[in-house]
Formats: C-alpha cells, structure tokens, sequence
C-alpha cells in the first residue's frame, strides 16, 4: 500500500491530542480571540444562507475582487477533490505537483486516473507558496505561472500566506489572476478544527466556477464556519494575525537553535514551521515520544523520507521536546546531550 492510499496527516491520532503537538502547522498563538468570539457567537441554530452572499461580499471585499469569483469550500482538502472532479469532467488528464508537496494533491488526482505531466503541458497544476512541508518560497513559481497553458488549471495553495515570517508573494495582480488561489484561514486563526475555505477563480474561468458549484453538496460551511470566514476579514483578526507573527518569530528562532544542538539538521524556511532531519532516526522513536505528549510529522508522506516536520511552538513545548528526545536517545545508549 502506497502513502497515496492512506491520508496521512498530522494532528489527533486515534489516542487524542497530545499536549504538544509539533505535527500540525496551525499558528500556536492562537486561537485568535476576536475568531473565537465570532464563532461562540454563532447561530447553530439555522441553517446558512445556501449562497453564502454576504459571506462572499465579504471576503470579496477583503481581497479586492468581484463576489462571482468567490468559491466557498468545506475545507482545502474538499476543493482539491472538487477541483480534480471539475478539470477531468472537462477532460482533464494531466497533472504536475511539486516534488514535495500535501499528498491530498495527488490522492486526488490518482482518483480520477490523472497521469503525471510537465507544468507547461498538465490540465491541472497545484502550488503552494510558502510550500509544504520544506515552508519555502517556490522556485520558479513566476516562470510557471507565466507560461500555464490557457486550457489549464492552476492552484495556489494559500494556506500558509498568512503564517509566512519572511518576505512576500512574488506574484503581481495579473499573475494572481490566472490562477485559483485557495485560503484555509484555520491555520492562521489558530481554529483548524473549524472546516472551513474559500478560493478565488481566476478571471475568464466561469465555466470552472459554474461547474465546483454545481458539484459542492448544499451548504458546504455550517454556521461556523461561516464565522470564521467572516471574523477573518475583520480588522480585529488581521490586527491579531499580524502582532502574532512577532511571537512566531521568536519561537522559532529558538526552536530551530534547539534542533542544532540536539544534533539535527534544520532546513531553512521561511514559515512557521521547517523541516529537519533527526540525528536519530524518528520512526523508531515516535510511540515513545508520544507516550511523552509530543508528536512531530514524519515527512515520507511528502516524499521526503528521514526528516520531521516542526510546527513552531512555545518555549514550554520546546523545552518538552528536549527533555523526551533526550531520553529517548538515553534509551538507545546513544545521548548526545
């Protein structure tokens, strides 16, 4: 059975949550106050409005866009299925994914019997800037983006955007207005167990548009998820994302000094998270870490076996992560610290 079979991810296992969880990309200053008030106000009583009108005057205000290109979704993972479904119903048969990239990609894509092609040639082209798991610019996004073939559809997975500590976009309006952007304000939030996200169409792509709408299932995002998305476009939240980041900096400046001295080797990134390989190999002491409260994420789901992946967490966190490699390296006769 292949990783492909499988949805690997990080977050809860069958046991629960653990107190500190590294597997997750989810800003850990969170939840943000003014999101969580939004959703404790929320009427679950009803249902939304099936077309989300005002939600998506909202969010299409937020960015700058007309409403029609605002296409709700249940969850990242739901518009990549949908999408997949969209581009083959139109005759799509081709797809490119980064080398390192969330497998929900290409799960997707196998589903529907898509096979492997050049960026320049595919039918459906996912990216993801900060990219997943290495949290790094991607190399030649521009080119790529430039030369897409006008029969293709291209995302870019915006999920970390919100969480990036270094630079900026390097895409401009018209660029952007190619491709699908899609948003999963969650992570950002500090609030991944809310569903909830949304992608803006690229222009001159009706046909697409029409088509995720007729095959999304009736209200896609309950009450709160429309909270979320709402509280995400006010002022309150964004002042909050903003001053967190400050923090996340901080955090991770010394987590990443904390993996050196345990012996890894850091991967440079520029999000809230980074990957690193273990000076001990992880899979032979994951049960023993999480019987310790820690879980990290395993990569080879990614395509990059021997390393972790590290969301950036608090000082306490960090300090409990020292504590239970070391002990797991005592165990095995080979501490280096």
């Amino acid at each position: 059975m292949t990783s492909f079979d499988t949805p690997v991810h990080g977050g809860p296992d069958a046991r629960g949550a653990v107190p500190h969880d590294f597997s997750t990309n989810a800003n850990a200053c969170g939840p943000c106050p003014p999101a969580l008030a939004a959703l404790q106000r929320a009427d679950a009583s009803r249902y939304p409005d099936p077309r989300y009108a005002a939600l998506r005057e909202s969010l299409a205000r937020f960015h700058g866009v007309d409403a029609e290109r605002i296409v709700i979704a249940a969850s990242a993972s739901e518009f990549i299925a949908r999408i997949t479904a969209a581009v083959a119903q139109q005759g799509g048969r081709t797809v490119w994914t980064a080398p390192h990239s969330y497998g929900d990609y290409l799960q997707s894509a196998r589903a529907w019997g898509f096979e492997a092609a050049p960026p320049n040639e595919a039918d459906l082209v996912w990216c993801c800037d900060p990219s997943s798991p290495l949290g790094q610019v991607q190399q030649g996004l521009q080119a790529l983006v430039d030369a897409l073939p006008a029969q293709c559809s291209c995302v870019l997975d915006l999920a970390y955007e919100p969480l990036r500590l270094e630079g900026a976009l390097g895409l401009d309006t018209a660029q952007r207005d190619k491709v699908w952007q899609l948003w999963t304000p969650n992570k950002a939030l500090g609030l991944t167990g809310i569903r909830a996200a949304y992608a803006i169409a690229p222009l001159h792509a009706a046909a697409t548009s029409t088509r995720l709408v007729r095959l999304a299932p009736s209200w896609p995002v309950g009450a709160h998820g429309v909270a979320l998305l709402d509280a995400w476009t006010r002022d309150a939240a964004q002042q909050w994302l903003q001053e967190s980041l400050y923090t996340l900096r901080a955090w991770k400046r010394a987590q990443e000094a904390l993996c050196t001295e345990l012996g890894w080797t850091c991967v440079p990134s520029i999000a809230n998270y980074f990957c690193a390989r273990p000076d001990l190999p992880y899979a032979a002491r994951a049960a023993a870490l999480r019987d310790a409260g820690i879980q990290l994420r395993d990569t080879g789901s990614f395509g990059l076996p021997g390393h972790v992946r590290l969301g950036v967490l608090p000082p306490a966190s960090q300090s409990a992560l020292r504590r239970a490699w070391a002990a797991a390296a005592a165990a095995s006769g080979l501490s280096r610290i």
